[in-house]
């Protein structure tokens, strides 16, 4: 079994020759901007699963994460990382400038969007939806049974085991809502304004569900 973190961008030089050798299907992940991946996966017209998380509980799941881990640099403080987040200028570059490109590509055959927000409602709803779009017919028995695996809490009592000490920082909390207990009244405001100017009216705001999940 391959037990080798799957970020394309984690990880030695060497890690891309191994990759070579894994096993078709290779299933890999990224948190990389759509115009950084390699062109070949858009030209070989490879499936892609694409999951997003409301900007919000995205931004408070982030700074946690940050102050959690030890080798990436802390914020002093919260207002210090929003700022730096809405600006774009953390690890993996804009959460908007993701989004938009990603809504631009959104009813590609070979593309899939979910969000965070459906999974935790109905995980087993999402795994089938995600099996049949990777081509996969799974019984009725085994979607449950990998529903149950996946859910947030048994991934994170096998944190340790399988990701070693990052991953009870990965693993952290899980909530839907969790930035209520972050988020000032203006800061709430300013990512309304700033989503509703980069994604209002989009087929990926219908997604998000933003008026659901991100509003008070």
């Amino acid at each position: 079994m391959n037990t080798e973190l799957p970020f394309i961008e984690c990880g030695d030089p060497e890690k891309y020759q191994r990759m070579k050798q894994f096993p078709s299907p290779r299933i890999l992940a990224t948190h990389l901007h759509y115009d950084n991946l390699p062109k070949s996966i858009f030209k070989n017209k490879a499936k892609i699963l694409v999951m997003f998380r409301n900007p919000k509980d995205t931004a408070a799941s982030f700074f946690h994460f940050y102050n959690n881990a030890t080798d990436i640099p802390s914020y002093n403080s919260w207002d210090e990382f929003f700022s730096e987040f809405m600006s774009g200028k953390v690890s993996w570059g804009s959460y908007f400038d993701q989004a938009v490109a990603w809504n631009k590509h959104i009813e590609d055959e070979n593309v899939m969007i979910i969000t965070y927000e459906d999974l935790k409602e109905n995980l087993a709803s999402g795994v089938k939806q995600i099996a049949e779009f990777f081509g996969f017919s799974p019984t009725s028995e085994q979607i449950q049974s990998i529903a149950d695996r996946g859910s947030f809490q048994a991934m994170k009592e096998k944190s340790q085991e399988i990701y070693g000490s990052v991953g009870p920082i990965l693993f952290r909390k899980g909530a839907v809502g969790d930035w209520k207990n972050i988020f000032t009244e203006a800061q709430s405001q300013e990512m309304d304004a700033k989503f509703k100017e980069c994604l209002g009216g989009t087929k990926l705001e219908a997604n998000l569900k933003y008026d659901v999940y991100c509003k008070a």
